[in-house]
């Protein structure tokens, strides 16, 4: 099969022929239909410090991704052979305390697909059958192939009561603007966006965003004197990873509010603990998706009209992968789908 591989400690990916991967009893074979690149695919690109210490060079990368099982382990059977599907890419251990507890997604022995293990950038992906999602004729191939971090969206927004509420989202990457869709479809009253890339400010408007704000340009304040927000925002999404945007959504907060961090903000940033007391805010961390509750809550919210489609901007062959990297790294763009057809 051919396969894109993080084959050099160097910066780049690699696309590669390798042997078809070996199954367990309860594992399935994924033929991959489409793939979609990640952020964190672009730090394995990027061979940056969180790469270096996390992947082993070799390792087949990728994590999101549609296709159809073509071969089940021996005590593989709750799908069939021909199943369009997709998968939970966080592999748990099933025997820690929060594994056994109902909290599979704080599993402290985790390994994630194309991090730990063999990923979706490849023709064929093995994945243990718990981990495999069938998706219904609802979800379309290109939507299946971006369920993680739809889920991450969905995870973060649905953390804290967003209906009838004002929500500030920090940082409008795909994620971002996902959970702009979301937060509307969930009965939002204004749901105001920020970001300094222009493209992606015009994405998350193309999802509903009240208010998209480049902060280099326009003020949060007077944004929300325009909307009428007079206490400040009830329910705040960092998905940015930048400090400054942290202190934005704690600065424009009222009194009570939550906040949802996903992005990863840099060691030591600091915080106006002041404000986080005195407010009584609420930060709240969130990683990848609650195994499979939102997978659940995806499904049906796209079953009750949820679009986020519009953010899938670009669509290439497999072996154009260098285009979609260079895409990413422009920030000129929303998902962007592999096709290994």
């Amino acid at each position: 099969m051919k396969a894109i591989v993080k084959s050099k400690a160097a910066k780049g990916l690699w696309l590669e022929e390798l042997p078809l991967p070996e199954l367990t009893d309860r594992d399935v074979l994924v033929k991959i239909k489409k793939s979609a690149i990640c952020g964190t695919d672009l730090h394995i690109y990027e061979w940056d410090e969180w790469a270096r210490k996390n992947v082993i060079p070799g390792t087949v990368i990728g994590h999101e991704y549609l296709g159809t099982i073509v071969e089940m382990g021996r005590a593989a059977t709750r799908f069939k052979i021909g199943d369009r599907v997709s998968g939970e890419g966080h592999i748990t251990c099933g025997f820690c305390k929060n594994c056994r507890t109902g909290n599979r997604h704080f599993c402290q022995h985790n390994r994630t697909v194309g991090i730990h293990r063999a990923g979706c950038f490849a023709d064929y992906l093995v994945v243990p059958e718990e981990n495999i999602y069938l998706l219904e004729g609802h979800i379309n191939d290109d939507l299946g192939a971006i369920m993680d971090p739809f889920g991450n969206a969905t995870h973060c927004v649905r953390m804290f009561d967003t209906s009838d509420n004002d929500v500030l989202i920090t940082g409008a990457g795909p994620i971002g603007v996902m959970a702009v869709a979301i937060a509307k479809h969930l009965g939002a009253r204004h749901v105001v966006i920020t970001d300094v890339v222009d493209y992606r400010l015009e994405l998350a408007r193309k999802l509903g965003a009240t208010r998209a704000v480049h902060v280099g340009r326009e003020s949060l304040t007077d944004v929300m004197k325009e909307l009428g927000i007079v206490e400040g925002f009830e329910v705040g999404c960092e998905m940015s990873g930048a400090p400054q945007a942290l202190q934005d959504i704690i600065n424009k907060a009222c009194y009570g509010s939550k906040i949802a961090l996903l992005g990863l903000l840099p060691k030591n940033t600091s915080i106006d603990w002041f404000q986080v007391i005195e407010k009584g805010l609420t930060l709240q961390g969130i990683y990848g998706r609650q195994i499979f509750n939102t997978w659940f809550q995806m499904d049906r919210m796209v079953q009750t009209g949820l679009n986020i489609n519009p953010v899938i901007t670009h669509r290439l062959p497999a072996d154009k992968f260098q285009e979609g990297f260079d895409l990413m790294l422009s920030k000129e763009c929303g998902k962007v789908i592999l096709n290994w057809e």
